[in-house]
């Protein structure tokens, strides 16, 4: 099933179990997706739904952190179920170890040495991450691989 349809047939079922804050985050994903299809005039795929709830998912993460340092512990509850909706559209996350792992393949790939080389790997890296991985954890992943 298209991942649009998916978004669909979960809104409906949502409503219909009066679920309000799965209701209202599968809303705002096809609403950003429309939003995309509108604006470029195109009909986007799985891989650009894909991007885009990914970047919904990091709007939800930012908010998370300042909801907690606000001690607003309704929205952090909110945010965690929010965040959990969302992830259940994503492909499987990728752990840390694999991280590293493509990581350093990508590093020897390019022939990077140091910090100065951190865009060169970056460019190749996050294609092959994209979607499956958090875009400041992958960061942290290579600067620490370049420091060692």
């Amino acid at each position: 099933m298209a991942l649009k349809d998916q978004l669909q047939a979960d809104l409906k079922t949502a409503m219909k179990n009066k679920e309000k804050i799965r209701k209202s985050t599968i809303t705002m994903i096809r609403a950003a997706v429309l939003q995309v299809e509108k604006d470029q005039k195109v009909e986007l795929g799985d891989e650009d739904i894909i991007e885009i709830i990914a970047k919904q998912l990091k709007q939800r993460r930012d908010s998370l952190t300042e909801f907690e340092k606000a001690q607003r512990d309704d929205l952090i509850q909110q945010a965690l179920t929010e965040i959990e909706v969302i992830e259940s559209y994503l492909p499987t996350q990728l752990t840390v170890d694999q991280i590293r792992v493509i990581v350093t393949e990508t590093i020897q790939e390019t022939g990077a040495v140091n910090a100065k080389d951190m865009g060169k790997i970056m460019s190749v890296l996050m294609p092959k991450v994209k979607g499956r991985a958090d875009g400041k954890l992958v960061n942290q992943v290579v600067r620490e691989s370049l420091i060692s």
